[in-house]
């Protein structure tokens, strides 16, 4: 196997997610997903490897909604792709088609495009294209699963371009569907978590729970054996020199926080210097890698979303996260608030409660069985300290 650093992965080489996958198909069974992970962990190489290796009847549709703006682009993308599945299995979209050729819709060259009337609106074409392949499902015995990534940074671009209001509406539609088709499942991921765009829509006074019936699911980072399994085949697959490649694998994986990403950027990194696989080049590659300006690794994402996830908490976010990368045991909520009121005007631990959840759900932290906090994952607390000069 090749060093591929946020290439394609062919599904037939993906390591240690197998269980997992086995997993999101037994929650499926019951109800839709939402998927949430860190960035750059794997979370859209796992569902394409379920689109490519469905479990007995089910029907998966993958797409990458990232590049959506408005709802229509959202409608018509799911009606171009039902349209062009079911015309592969030599049939046609019955309700939708009527809908969009009676409404005036246009199709060239393979482009789809809604009719610029009233009357023509986006939830008709999402709702009846849905429908039209749930029926066509039916008649086969088997079950529609939409895997949809990036839905928060679709569902963003929507708040921003058209409105909360818009936003809304695409966010209780789909969840209408679900809860009139029992045949139909969706599954969500986004580097963006979907908890920000819901608070930023009820702060508009949105009051609806529209992903209350979905199970989240968390995507860690390999088992410790499954990355240094990955690390081994790398190794093996660049052919490097390495007298002892399970040391040098196992330094590997523990270096890379077991994250798929980084492990095949150090490999890379060490192709290209023409270094061995041993723990000493490996420590060497990764130390030189968290201080490339350039930042191969993507890590500056971690201190450039803060202001858009945090806001006006940005100074607290900022001080705590300095604070957690020159520890190396869990800090209290006590401790962090004193350091808060020596370093600021923050005197609030309710808040300061808040803002730790939300540095939890967004990966940031951890909380020790002590009920103290540190940061989740130690390569990023180590770049950290690297990247703030504490």
């Amino acid at each position: 196997m090749k060093s591929n650093p946020g290439g394609q992965i062919d599904v037939k080489a993906v390591i240690g997610r197998d269980r997992l996958i086995r997993t999101l198909w037994e929650s499926i069974e019951q109800q839709s997903l939402i998927i949430t992970a860190e960035r750059r962990i794997g979370k859209t190489t796992v569902i394409k490897k379920m689109r490519a290796e469905p479990a007995d009847g089910w029907m998966p549709v993958f797409q990458d909604l990232e590049r959506f703006h408005t709802a229509a682009e959202f409608a018509m993308s799911v009606y171009k792709e039902i349209h062009e599945f079911l015309g592969h299995k030599g049939k046609t979209m019955r309700r939708a088609k009527e809908w969009f050729t009676a409404m005036g819709g246009t199709e060239i060259g393979g482009l789809f495009k809604l009719p610029e009337k009233p009357g023509a609106h986006w939830k008709d074409i999402l709702s009846r294209a849905i429908e039209d392949l749930i029926h066509e499902n039916e008649a086969t015995g088997t079950r529609l699963l939409f895997l949809w990534d990036e839905m928060p940074f679709m569902l963003a671009n929507i708040r921003d371009r058209e409105g909360e209001q818009t936003a809304m509406e695409v966010l209780d539609l789909l969840r209408a569907l679900r809860q009139t088709h029992s045949a139909l499942r969706m599954v969500i991921t986004g580097s963006i978590g979907l908890h920000h765009v819901l608070a930023s829509l009820k702060k508009k006074n949105y009051a609806n729970a529209p992903v209350n019936d979905m199970h989240a699911v968390d995507v860690p980072p390999l088992d410790q054996a499954d990355a240094i399994t990955l690390a081994t085949q790398l190794i093996q697959g660049e052919n490097l020199s390495a007298p002892a490649i399970h040391d040098a694998a196992a330094a590997i994986a523990h270096e890379a926080d077991c994250f798929p990403f980084y492990i095949h950027h150090i490999v890379r990194a060490l192709k290209i210097r023409g270094l061995a696989a041993n723990p000493a080049n490996v420590a060497q590659v990764v130390a030189s890698q968290l201080v490339d300006a350039n930042d191969p690794w993507e890590l500056l994402h971690y201190r450039e979303r803060i202001p858009n996830y945090y806001r006006d908490e940005e100074q607290p976010a900022l001080l705590v996260l300095d604070q957690l990368a020159t520890q190396t045991q869990a800090a209290s909520v006590n401790a962090l608030l004193a350091m808060l009121k020596n370093a600021s005007e923050f005197d609030d631990r309710e808040r300061l409660l808040h803002l730790l959840k939300l540095m939890e759900r967004d990966h940031y932290l951890q909380r020790a069985d002590t009920g103290g906090y540190r940061f989740r994952f130690p390569l990023i607390s180590r770049w950290w300290k690297i990247n703030r000069g504490l």
